[in-house]
């Protein structure tokens, strides 16, 4: 029954030594605030994004994980850069289906002066 009591004991006082470090009871004052964190390099506004540009984003770690705003630009800004590719090369396969229609059209009909 003592060592119990003992026990007990001595772990209050260790929880009042860590609340007492913590909330700013010692010498030195409270734990200073920690400055957030922000998000260094961004991916680049002046020209597309590419892969070097997604393989170094790198996205500072919050109280409870990654901040969700930088997240949402990242993958906002990644989004409408995939749309834009998406829509370019949509535009260039259709110019090149033209082409080639074009081309097999001319190949079928007889150059001037040949006859069938």
């Amino acid at each position: 029954m003592v060592m119990f009591l003992f026990l007990v004991v001595a772990l209050a006082v260790v929880v009042a030594a860590v609340t007492l470090a913590v909330v700013g009871g010692g010498e030195s004052g409270p734990l200073p605030e920690a400055a957030p964190e922000r998000l260094q390099d961004p991916l680049p506004a002046d020209r597309p994004v590419g892969r070097a540009d997604v393989d170094g984003l790198r996205f500072p770690v919050a109280p409870r994980g990654y901040r969700m705003a930088d997240v949402d630009d990242a993958l906002g800004r990644l989004a409408a850069e995939l749309a834009e590719r998406d829509a370019r090369i949509a535009d260039l396969e259709s110019a090149l289906a033209g082409a080639r229609a074009a081309a097999h059209a001319r190949q079928e009909r007889p150059a001037e002066g040949e006859q069938r």
